[in-house]
C-alpha cells in the first residue's frame, strides 16, 4: 500500500529560507533589501514573485562574475542549512515504522527553494523526487542564465497530481493532463499527508484535504511567542486549511511524530482487511 509524505522545505523541514544560508552571504546580499527589491520588481512587471526572485539572484551573481549559483556550489551551500530537531533521523525512523505496518512510504519535496541546495543537505537523498526551483546554465555550468523551473504557491498543485499519477518529472505536460481513473493512480490523494508552514502552502493544503488526504501545518517552536506565528496558526485553523497544527519537531515521540503515525494507521484501517 503506497503512501506519500509531501513536504515544503523552507520553514517546514529547515529553518528560514534556503538561500539565506551560505548563498546570500557569499554574494554579499542584504536579505531585507533583496526581498524588498524582489517585491518591487514583481509589482512593477506585474509578474511572478518567484521568477522575479530567481532572476534577480542570477543578475546579482552574474554582475559579480560569480559562480556561486553553479549547481556544485549550491549543493555545497545546502550543507549549511539548519534543519529542525529530529529531521536528520526522521525519514529512516518513519520508513521503518511504515514497513512494520505493511505500508510503503514515498517522500517528496514541493518547494520554492533551490533544488540543488536541498539536495546538498544531509537529507537530500531521502526523497523519491524533489520538485523545486532550478536554473538553466551556461555551457561551462558556472552561470545561471534563466529559471528552468519556478515553483510558486499555485504551481505546487500540479506536482501533487504528478505524484498522484506516478509521473517522475516536471516536463511531461501530456502525462499530467491525461485522464486516469482515480483508483488506477499510483498514490491516491487519500494516502497523502502534506507538510507546510504558511501562506504559500495553503493551496496545496486545501487540495490534499479536498481530495481526501491530510494537511499538517508546522511552525517553528522558537517563534511561537510572536503574534505573527500565532496569528498564522489561528488563520490556518479558522479557514480549515490544515487538519493538524504541530511544532516542527521531528524527534521520536514528538507531537508531529505521533500524529503522523496515527494517520498512517488510519490509512491502513481505511484500506480494509486486505491491507492488514
Amino acid at each position: 500500500m503506497k503512501c506519500a509524505l509531501i513536504y515544503d522545505f523552507d520553514g517546514t523541514l529547515a529553518e528560514g529560507d534556503c538561500a539565506q544560508h551560505g548563498l546570500m552571504p557569499a554574494l554579499s546580499i542584504n536579505m531585507t533589501d533583496f526581498w524588498d527589491e524582489v517585491k518591487q520588481r514583481a509589482k512593477s512587471d506585474d509578474g511572478d514573485e518567484i521568477l522575479s526572485y530567481l532572476g534577480l539572484l542570477a543578475e546579482k551573481a552574474n554582475a559579480l562574475n560569480s559562480d556561486e549559483l553553479s549547481e556544485s556550489n549550491l549543493i555545497k551551500h545546502g550543507g549549511a542549512i539548519p534543519l529542525f530537531s529530529g529531521v536528520d533521523t526522521w525519514f529512516d525512523r518513519i520508513n521503518k515504522y511504515a514497513k512494520q505496518h505493511g505500508l510503503e512510504l514515498n517522500h517528496y519535496i514541493i518547494s520554492s527553494g533551490l533544488d540543488a541546495m536541498i539536495r546538498g543537505t544531509v537529507i537530500g537523498d531521502k526523497f523519491r523526487k524533489i520538485y523545486a526551483c532550478k536554473y538553466h546554465y551556461s555551457p561551462d555550468g558556472k552561470k545561471a542564465i534563466w529559471a528552468a523551473q519556478a515553483v510558486n504557491y499555485t504551481t505546487k498543485n500540479q506536482f501533487l497530481f504528478r505524484i498522484n499519477k506516478g509521473i517522475g518529472n516536471s516536463w511531461d505536460n501530456t502525462a499530467v493532463n491525461k485522464f486516469i481513473e482515480p483508483e488506477l493512480r499510483e498514490i491516491p490523494f487519500q494516502n497523502m499527508i502534506f507538510f507546510g508552514d504558511g501562506d504559500t502552502d495553503i493551496p496545496s493544503m486545501k487540495m490534499v484535504r479536498y481530495q481526501g488526504g491530510f494537511s499538517l501545518a508546522v511552525f517553528d517552536q522558537k517563534k511561537w511567542g510572536s503574534s505573527a506565528t500565532q496569528g498564522k496558526v489561528e488563520k490556518l485553523i479558522a479557514e480549515e486549511r490544515a487538519n493538524y497544527v504541530v511544532p516542527a519537531i521531528y524527534d521520536e515521540g514528538s507531537q508531529l511524530d505521533v500524529t503522523v503515525k496515527g494517520l498512517l494507521q488510519l490509512f491502513k484501517r481505511k484500506a480494509g482487511p486486505d491491507s492488514q
